[in-house]
């Protein structure tokens, strides 16, 4: 079944309109489960649709990335919501996709009250990656919006039950593997399907990883480990292989972070959580919006000779032998909570 929601926002001329007034974006809802995939892709049909006029206050509407259309998988909460609302603040078009029907519906919530104002417009649907036919779906609905330019593959899951060798079964691997490494496989094939059919000469698509792909831990999540590592590999050689065309393939490894994600698998196990953030120069997880920014660079034509980067956004976790000690540094506020 497909959910399908859009806002159409009526484009003023921006020299029209103060930059003093624009409000911040906000964050979405919570997973819907510990291991609530990040992003995902159902087929659409129209179940309903919505309009809504708004008047554009763009105070902070910079535009980098003016004219483009993005797909966000996982969209429904952290990073994905994040991202989506400062793409939507820096002037691109955004179709949210999510494996949660409801998730979805509450982010489309926060994204409206945060960012009332925006050029672009902002649609949702729901979608599971693991599914190509779903993906496929989710870029094509772009083509009448004029093809995508920016695609974030960013769903994913870290499953309660996967541990190490022995006890990861195997459903959970192959549960891991179809989300976390096949569901970027499909985003990137039909991203550069859709550049090619567009005749683009540019495109972004970044792919989130994780920094636990860089380093070893003696607290293992061995089919989320092994999948991370995948997306490496394989970003690195798309990028490669799609360089001439323009088309730049990046991926973005993220620390722990204080997201439901992560946050729902640790529990109220103290030691757990202690065994982690104790590696933390910082003092600190990190913050979903702290990824966002790095997406929003990854996006832009600012980062147009980044290609085939492992780009770590960890707050110097992995860089670290003995951390500070002290108070821990203070958070920025997520948007969408």
């Amino acid at each position: 079944m497909l959910l399908l929601h859009s806002i159409h926002i009526y484009k003023n001329n921006r020299a029209n309109y103060p930059t003093a007034n624009r409000v911040p974006l906000p964050r979405s809802g919570a997973y819907p489960t510990p291991y609530r995939y990040h992003n995902s892709g159902m087929t659409a049909r129209v179940t309903f649709q919505r309009s809504l006029i708004v008047r554009a206050t763009p105070h902070t509407m910079v535009g980098r990335l003016a004219g483009k259309n993005a797909v966000v998988t996982g969209a429904a909460g952290g990073i994905g919501l994040e991202t989506t609302i400062l793409m939507l603040r820096e002037g691109a078009s955004v179709l949210m996709t999510d494996i949660s029907a409801a998730g979805l519906e509450r982010a489309i919530a926060k994204v409206q009250e945060v960012v009332p104002q925006h050029d672009g417009r902002v649609e949702y649907r729901v979608v599971d990656v693991s599914k190509e036919s779903e993906v496929e779906a989710a870029v094509a609905h772009l083509d009448s919006w004029g093809g995508l330019d920016v695609m974030f593959n960013n769903a994913g899951i870290m499953h309660p039950k996967d541990g190490d060798s022995e006890e990861t079964p195997e459903d959970i691997w192959d549960l891991t593997m179809n989300i976390n490494v096949k569901g970027v496989w499909y985003g990137s094939k039909h991203a550069v399907k859709s550049l090619r059919r567009h005749g683009k000469k540019k495109g972004s698509i970044i792919n989130t990883a994780s920094m636990v792909a860089l380093v070893g831990a003696a607290t293992p999540q061995l089919a989320y480990t092994a999948s991370k590592g995948a997306v490496l590999a394989m970003t690195r050689e798309l990028a490669i292989v799609h360089a001439r065309e323009g088309f730049r393939f990046n991926s973005l490894c993220p620390a722990p972070l204080n997201t439901p994600l992560l946050q729902d698998w640790l529990g109220d196990d103290k030691e757990k959580r202690f065994r982690r953030e104790v590696h933390f120069p910082t003092g600190r997880f990190g913050e979903a919006i702290e990824q966002a920014h790095a997406v929003i660079f990854l996006a832009s034509d600012e980062s147009s000779f980044v290609n085939a980067a492992d780009f770590v956004v960890d707050g110097g976790l992995t860089k670290a032998y003995v951390t500070p000690e002290g108070p821990a540094t203070e958070a920025p506020k997520n948007l969408g909570s």
